[in-house]
């Protein structure tokens, strides 16, 4: 009954697209093909009998508990106006660089992910505040665009990401069960803090990218971004942007400092962040008791979301198994040639396809799942598995025409801006990320030396 589980999969793409909420299309379509599987004699209702546990799991699950402190910490520095702070100070030391404005973006971009975490978030916020300065200072619009929503979708790989919170969880579990299938009692456990570690140095390599890019366009073509200014930053500009840095600095030192050293779980490091994000707020008196209250709200709708969807998820998971859905695909998958190469690059290109329909949510919760422990039982270390498909998706919400970077800042482009303007400016930026998962296939160290060597 394979071929069910491929009909059952496929048809969630379907309604999806249709635009029915994504939790209530994977534990409804789930239950109605169980339903008729139960009736046909083709399924057998005692998988439906796991998910109270599927459920009881996610509820005391304390790396989950991480996702709604991160989304908070993201919400309340978005409101602390904490971006268009660090444009004003750090213009005044890259201006007289040709190229300075789309460098200081791609530094703020980074900061931001850093910071919040939410790829949604930082594009809107860098659409609002930088993209009129750049138009202002004389940027083409290709630039401008291109750097903006490539700067944005750093959230996805730059830790504290909420993305490899998600990944953690679902890699650890994949893992443990792959190594528990080939009779190993004593598993290997990986933690979201060994994916925080495995992504520190591909994060910043594709920022050092970003920027050689920025700069070499700048010297070949100046006039697609200006030089505004010709005299050098004083002591007093210095200042300033010190002034700037220091608490959101400290802030992200603190958490990943936290979590790398030992100090703290990504978990407790969540809380700190959480904390230091209202210190923050305070202390530049831009949180009220209103402000708090629409972070508190908006921090529970999305985690309400992400909770509803994990919890549909696991319906899915549960019925795709009980059609022999993992058979399926585990047997596609080893049986191709040129082994785990052949399936790490069919399995790559099938979550970048997903990732134009499908938000990191769904993909990570429902996609990840069937193919992680397949590829983990052929040797794949999970880190490096993780980071792949996090800079993957990375690059999915980049590319035309369905990228969900793309869509944030055509949400709050002015209407003078086309659609062909924007997707003309990302497609350096998509080849810069490939670039980078080429670079990762052939040196995975660059993923597993850190974390090896903080945890060993």
């Amino acid at each position: 009954m394979e071929w069910i589980a491929l009909l059952l999969f496929l048809t969630i793409i379907v309604v999806l697209l249709l635009g029915f909420p994504v939790a209530f299309t994977l534990a409804g379509t789930s239950l109605i093909f169980a339903f008729f599987g139960i009736i046909t004699g083709v399924f057998e209702q005692s998988f439906l009998t796991a998910l109270p546990d599927r459920i009881f799991g996610i509820m005391t699950n304390a790396t989950l508990l991480a996702i709604p402190m991160f989304i908070f910490m993201g919400i309340t520095l978005e409101k602390s106006k904490i971006a268009e702070n660090l444009l004003e100070s750090l213009s005044e030391i890259f201006l007289s660089i040709k190229g300075g404005l789309g460098i200081t973006v791609t530094l703020i971009g980074m900061l931001l992910a850093a910071s919040t975490g939410i790829v949604g978030a930082t594009v809107v916020t860098m659409g609002l505040i930088a993209l009129p300065t750049m138009l202002k200072k004389g940027y083409s619009v290709e630039i401008a665009t291109g750097t903006i929503c490539a700067s944005g979708t750093l959230g996805q790989i730059i830790p504290p990401s909420i993305v490899l919170v998600m990944l953690g969880d679902v890699i650890s579990s994949s893992y443990q069960y792959a190594q528990l299938s080939q009779g190993n009692f004593s598993p290997r456990t990986v933690s979201v803090g060994d994916l925080f570690a495995g992504a520190l140095i591909p994060g910043l390599i594709l920022v050092a990218l970003y920027i050689m890019y920025i700069l070499i366009t700048a010297y070949i073509n100046p006039k697609t971004m200006p030089s505004n200014k010709t005299e050098k930053p004083t002591k007093q500009d210095f200042k300033t942007i010190t002034t700037a840095l220091i608490a959101p600095l400290f802030l992200i030192f603190s958490v990943l400092g936290s979590i790398l050293l030992g100090i703290a779980t990504p978990t407790e490091a969540s809380g700190i962040g959480a904390t230091g994000a209202l210190l923050i707020s305070y202390a530049r008196k831009t949180l009220s008791i209103k402000q708090l209250s629409d972070i508190s709200q908006s921090t529970l709708k999305i985690t309400s979301m992400v909770f509803f969807i994990l919890i549909g998820a696991s319906l899915f998971s549960l019925v795709f198994r009980g059609f022999s859905g993992d058979e399926m695909i585990h047997d596609f998958l080893i049986n191709l040639p040129g082994e785990k190469i052949t399936a790490l690059l069919i399995t790559m290109i099938a979550i970048f396809i997903l990732g134009f329909v499908l938000d990191f949510i769904e993909i990570t919760f429902v996609v990840v799942p069937i193919v992680a422990p397949i590829l983990l039982t052929m040797g794949i270390d999970p880190i490096w598995l993780a980071i792949m498909i996090a800079i993957n998706l990375q690059t999915s919400f980049l590319t035309p025409p369905f990228g969900f970077a793309l869509f944030y800042l055509r949400g709050v482009a002015p209407k003078s801006i086309t659609t062909q303007q924007i997707y003309k400016g990302v497609i350096p930026f998509i080849l810069i990320q490939i670039f980078m998962l080429i670079i990762l296939a052939l040196y995975p160290d660059l993923v597993t030396w850190l974390p090896n060597y903080i945890y060993s």
